[in-house]
């Protein structure tokens, strides 16, 4: 197998049709050595019919149906691990990423670069809002992270089998798989382009996915933010320092302490301080308690390929096999 695609897709009933034959164009010049990997996260909707119904005119597709939703991230991982090509090429099914620029990277890849990942320079149909988060979110991210995760990417790649080895080598539970990418290493360049407004149904990243999505990627990168929790401790010694000196300072002169307003507000910061602190050192131990567990990432309910054609094992993540 030559190039595995692989779509993760939740309630995308809607963009299966399309998705399936865009598609099918671009594999066109590899027919024979591809497949489409196509992987229903737990959808509530008839996702699951539409895929098994575009297998009829596209015999490349396979199909995966996880046993429970959980989340964008493990059902990508799902499918990179199902795939069986030596270039893998990952997008999304609203298709805001143009499958037409598979044929760029390959080209790219035959230069010799491991990891070809497609760099946003504009995005239509997102508000301003969205725009704005994402610019903040990117930027933070390489700001905070011990390494340096290429701004405006998302998970549109195509990854030699090598740099997807490397990835999937890793156990953690929390995926942030562009991230992950990063930290492999290896040679990789970008491709700009125009993100395209989603052609149907709606978005699956509303704002709390976005800050749990950022929150994994912050912790799973970085230590950062537990250097910060400790700096803050100081600098509310420093502050409790000040006011100790100038309680004392008012003792001396004979002066009235201020009210209730000064204490109220003393007691207010230090503790926002220290609840945030808090915080910070719960996301770190609520990762290694989920680490600790060592549960599977998740359970095929369903694959389309046939008995002859799947392992056993394809049904059991990379990590469990040792």
């Amino acid at each position: 197998m030559h190039l595995s695609i692989v779509v993760p897709c939740m309630n995308e009933e809607a963009s299966i049709p399309a998705l399936v034959e865009r598609l099918s164009q671009v594999v066109a010049p590899w027919r024979t050595q591809a497949e489409i990997i196509l992987v229903d996260d737990g959808s509530t909707d008839a996702t699951w019919e539409e895929i098994e119904r575009a297998r009829a005119t596209c015999p490349n597709l396979v199909g995966l149906r996880l046993s429970a939703n959980r989340g964008h991230q493990v059902a990508l991982t799902a499918g990179l691990e199902a795939a069986r090509g030596e270039r893998i090429f990952m997008l999304d099914a609203d298709l805001q990423d143009p499958p037409e620029l598979l044929p760029d990277m390959m080209s790219m890849m035959d230069r010799g670069y491991d990891v070809v990942y497609g760099q946003r320079a504009r995005r239509e149909g997102e508000t301003a809002f969205k725009r704005a988060t994402a610019h903040v979110f990117y930027r933070a991210l390489n700001a905070m992270s011990d390494v340096d995760i290429p701004r405006d990417t998302g998970d549109f790649r195509l990854v030699s089998r090598r740099a997807l080895d490397a990835v999937l080598a890793m156990p953690e539970r929390a995926r942030f798989v562009r991230g992950m990418f990063a930290w492999a290493g290896f040679r990789q360049i970008g491709l700009a382009y125009t993100r395209s407004a989603r052609e149907a149904g709606e978005t699956k990243y509303p704002l709390r996915k976005m800050v749990r999505l950022a929150t994994d990627a912050m912790t799973a990168f970085s230590t950062k933010p537990l250097r910060l929790a400790t700096r803050l401790s100081f600098l509310s010694l420093a502050v409790a320092g000040l006011m100790m000196v100038y309680v004392l300072y008012s003792l001396v002169v004979y002066q009235t302490a201020p009210g209730w307003a000064s204490i109220v507000l003393a007691i207010a910061a230090f503790s926002g301080v220290q609840l945030l602190t808090l915080g910070i050192l719960g996301e770190y131990v609520g990762r290694l308690y989920l680490e600790a567990k060592g549960r599977p990432l998740y359970f095929v309910d369903e694959d389309t390929r046939a008995g002859a054609e799947r392992a056993a094992a394809d049904l059991v993540p990379l990590r469990q096999r040792a």
